[in-house]
């Protein structure tokens, strides 16, 4: 059987840990930000950890 392919969108949407959590980058930061509190840009700057439900589906199109 032939190995599975990495998904060229999940791959760059997603980054997995050393851990095996899949963290994402929030949304929220592309447009407007002029009008955003620098605590919010702050906040939203951070990388976030995928819910468990998302990160398995995530994981299978990582190659995980």
């Amino acid at each position: 059987m032939p190995k599975q392919k990495t998904h060229s969108g999940a791959k760059k949407r997603f980054k997995l840990t050393g851990s095996g959590k899949v963290m994402k980058q929030q949304a929220g930061m592309r447009h407007n930000l002029e009008v955003k509190a620098s605590k919010r840009k702050a906040r939203l700057n951070q990388d976030q950890v995928l819910a468990a439900g998302d990160a398995k589906v995530a994981k299978k199109l990582l190659g995980h």
